[in-house]
């Protein structure tokens, strides 16, 4: 009994140690432009996740490059402290500085495609209960583009 006792601690412990399931994206909603120039822009939107995992997290720093057709549209940063819930949706307010002078670069390709490439690379801080870890992430994906 003594000898089954730290084993099954250890069982526990392993299968709470167990590596977490990626966020699944689910929709972009309030897309606005808050600055506007010539050199760089600050584009708003709110991005809707679902946290799959049967226990919930604490999001501290997100800090990543967008790229569009593998050219390099601009840097999404958040630094705040986020509750996220077990098995539920939550939303990501995002404000991405956008490098105008790439966008305009490709911009014609941009303008005559239907469907684009969004290929999003970066670090996250994630934790739970007050143990926090950088997590490296990769979310590349296609879209459908409709401006007209």
């Amino acid at each position: 009994m003594k000898k089954t006792l730290p084993f099954a601690f250890f069982v526990l412990l392993l299968s709470a140690c167990a590596k977490p399931k990626d966020f699944d994206y689910r929709d972009v909603k309030n897309i606005r432009l808050e600055t506007m120039g010539f050199e760089k822009t600050v584009l708003c939107m709110d991005l809707v996740y679902y946290n799959p995992n049967g226990f919930g997290v604490d999001l501290r720093k997100v800090d990543c490059d967008v790229y569009v057709d593998n050219s390099y549209l601009g840097k999404f940063q958040l630094d705040t402290l986020m509750h996220i819930n077990r098995m539920a949706e939550f939303t990501l307010p995002s404000r991405i500085l956008i490098d105008m002078k790439a966008v305009l670069k490709n911009g014609l390709n941009l303008l005559f495609s239907q469907e684009v490439l969004i290929n999003v690379k970066g670090t996250t801080r994630v934790g739970k209960a007050g143990f926090f870890r950088t997590v490296p992430f990769n979310y590349e994906a296609r879209h459908k583009l409709s401006l007209f």
